[in-house]
């Protein structure tokens, strides 16, 4: 990894800076499997070819109206986009089950989008995916609603901290060269 990638990709958490593809191409391993909010599990080699929006949520929060964003990204992009919702209680803003997550943002926001069920984003009891975001790429979400994109090969293409837009044009920009 280049010198100073980390430092950008941890301050992306807070702030409005992507790390683009070219400076992290290196894909994620297979393998990464996460409980699904409604039993089984989400494999993330299931997503392989079409671009998938990761992004760690908390129902409490105060971006948590990005919820109606990312069900819009997921509606026209349709098929060829999965956006992919991590709860995570890491900094204390999520409910306390996986059921009550699900119950609120359908009847808060409407999400029909993929979810996870509640899962740790940082520190030691990280997710092995996000084990692989830090270790590999320097990239610890700062807070919630951070949003990692992951190319059709399952390579970074950007990584966007809480304060940025689903519907905004960066990510829009990124997940349509993603598609090619």
């Amino acid at each position: 990894m280049q010198q100073g990638i980390g430092r950008r990709a941890v301050l992306a958490g807070m702030v409005a800076v992507p790390v683009l593809a070219p400076v992290l191409a290196q894909a994620a391993p297979g393998g990464f499997v996460f409980d699904n909010i409604d039993g089984g599990q989400l494999a993330l080699d299931g997503f392989r070819g079409r671009p998938v929006l990761v992004v760690n949520t908390a129902s409490l929060c105060g971006f948590a109206p990005q919820f109606t964003e990312l069900q819009a990204l997921q509606d026209r992009y349709g098929d060829r986009l999965v956006v992919l919702a991590v709860p995570s209680d890491d900094f204390r803003q999520e409910l306390a089950t996986g059921a009550a997550v699900k119950d609120y943002c359908e009847a808060n926001f409407g999400i029909t989008l993929r979810m996870t069920g509640i899962t740790h984003v940082k520190g030691p009891q990280a997710h092995p995916f996000y084990r692989w975001l830090a270790d590999d790429h320097g990239f610890v979400p700062g807070w919630n609603f951070n949003k990692v994109l992951l190319g059709p090969d399952g390579a970074p293409r950007g990584f966007w901290g809480a304060p940025v837009s689903p519907g905004g044009e960066a990510i829009a920009r990124a997940i349509d060269a993603a598609l090619g």
